[in-house]
């Protein structure tokens, strides 16, 4: 999957979103958005990099403890 197919498919369940509130006034949808997106991408880098967070950190370009703190804010520390 391409970075443009990705962007696509963000862009359709973004316009989902906006259809589900049926006229309703979004709240904090960056916020949403990024809690929502970063979870998954944890996840499948953890699993890629084996469970090396030094190794994970360098391909998401963070620093290991931030990487670390945003484990554990998602639950994702065995």
């Amino acid at each position: 999957m391409s970075k443009k197919q990705i962007e696509e498919c963000i862009r359709d369940s973004l316009e989902g979103y906006f259809d589900d509130l049926g006229g309703e006034q979004p709240d904090g949808m960056y916020d949403m958005l990024v809690r929502i997106a970063e979870k998954p991408l944890l996840e499948v880098v953890m699993r890629h990099a084996e469970g090396n967070q030094s190794r994970a950190a360098e391909w998401l370009g963070l620093n290991r403890n931030t990487l670390r703190k945003k484990l554990v804010e998602h639950k994702l520390l065995k």
